[in-house]
């Protein structure tokens, strides 16, 4: 069969096209050929988080791979079928282990054994989810669809040391629809300030700027210096964590001011699903066959990703304003 070719260039055009269609050929068996790999990017083509997503889902796909190498903009992937197992993926830099996680995920959920992964890298890289918004909001959300999913933070990883290390354990689960619709009252509102090799007292006035009652903070340990300001929104039926990330030359109160200005936006918009989650919960409702939420307007992230999924599953979204509908698209 021929492969599906996919453009990397169109729509968003990042990494997440190369996520997403890896993983739905692990899931679908379907060859694939990535042309014009993050072509519109500052750096095209595969970086080191990228080429660890491609090994992992080589090795537990059993695939035959061509162009998996820094800097391609080509890829040829075919799987022969999901292998679970205990396996060990080294980024090598602080590139995102959560991402290399949700790549293959929905592969090992779909498998006919349990696995575990040591995943090492970054866990908390500003231009991924941190391991935290994993944990509480993501796996929170699809174990609620029947997902057995457990995860460890064993040693945390900043930009740019990385040296993080996660662990998962992933037990075969099939996906039953989900309805998000209401957010309900919101029950606890907690705010983290972390830092790594840096002075406790940047966290302590972060927290003084979010002004929230349920506050901590608190050094970790890390291969190198790393500042997050964590603020998780628990609700009746949701969860949401907003994230503002350390960086030289930016005050401390900055930083405190950019995530809560976006947990003070979800809160507004009196939605179940955050930005960020909604486009996660894309893929995990399409193989459910169906489902829905009510979400803020979705990024170009997430209309690039559905419709990247709608290329191999037989599935539609359907959106309108800020409700989001996943449908079995007849005759396909």
């Amino acid at each position: 069969m021929e492969p599906l070719r996919i453009d990397g260039a169109e729509g968003e055009g990042g990494g997440q096209v190369v996520r997403t269609a890896l993983g739905l050929s692990l899931v679908t068996g379907r060859r694939i050929r990535l042309v014009d790999i993050r072509a519109r990017r500052g750096r095209p083509g595969l970086l080191r988080q990228h080429l660890t997503a491609v090994e992992a889902a080589a090795r537990i796909g059993d695939a035959r791979v061509e162009g998996a190498r820094l800097g391609s903009a080509e890829l040829d992937f075919a799987p022969r079928g999901i292998r679970p197992g205990d396996y060990s993926f080294d980024v090598g830099s602080a590139g995102s282990v959560t991402l290399v996680l949700q790549t293959v995920l929905p592969a090992l959920l779909a498998a006919d054994a349990p696995s575990r992964l040591r995943l090492f890298g970054g866990t908390h890289n500003p231009l991924a989810p941190p391991f935290d918004f994993l944990a509480r909001v993501f796996v929170t959300t699809i174990r609620r669809m029947g997902a057995r999913v457990n995860l460890e933070l064993v040693r945390h990883g900043f930009f740019p040391a990385g040296g993080g290390e996660v662990r998962a354990e992933i037990h075969p689960s099939p996906l039953a629809p989900l309805h998000l619709l209401q957010r309900g009252r919101v029950v606890r509102r907690r705010a983290e300030a972390i830092v790594s090799n840096l002075p406790l007292s940047i966290a302590e006035r972060e927290l003084r700027v979010v002004g929230w009652e349920d506050a901590e903070a608190r050094p970790v340990e890390s291969a190198g210096p790393g500042n997050v300001v964590m603020l998780h929104v628990e609700s009746e039926h949701a969860s949401e964590l907003a994230t503002g990330f350390g960086a030289k030359g930016v005050p401390a109160e900055r930083v405190a001011e950019r995530a809560l200005t976006e947990a003070e936006r979800y809160l507004a918009a009196d939605v179940p699903v955050g930005e960020h989650l909604a486009d996660q919960l894309l893929l995990p409702m399409a193989l459910a066959g169906g489902g829905g939420f009510r979400t803020l307007p979705l990024s170009s992230h997430a209309t690039t990703n559905a419709a990247l999924i709608e290329r191999f599953l037989p599935v539609r979204f359907l959106v309108s304003g800020g409700m989001v509908r996943i449908e079995g698209a007849r005759g396909r």
